[in-house]
């Protein structure tokens, strides 16, 4: 293996990284809108419609703290 393969792989393994995360937020944010929707439909909101709201908001923000680095 030459030396220039090894930025490529680091440079694809970044950008594999980087789109991973990215299609994670689109999804929690999909998945936090949906479970807002079906919470709010019938008009109010019980303890297991919040306790579901809160959790999907924790891993969210927990996913949000796991950005990837860039690879230098």
């Amino acid at each position: 293996m030459s030396n220039n393969e090894s930025p490529k792989k680091d440079s694809l393994l970044g950008k594999l990284r980087w789109g991973i995360w990215l299609l994670g937020i689109s999804s929690w944010l999909f998945g936090i809108t949906d479970r807002s929707f079906a919470s709010f439909a019938d008009g109010y909101l019980s303890a297991i419609d919040i306790t579901q709201l809160f959790t999907a908001s924790f891993f969210f923000v927990s996913w949000l703290f796991l950005k990837p680095m860039p690879l230098d």
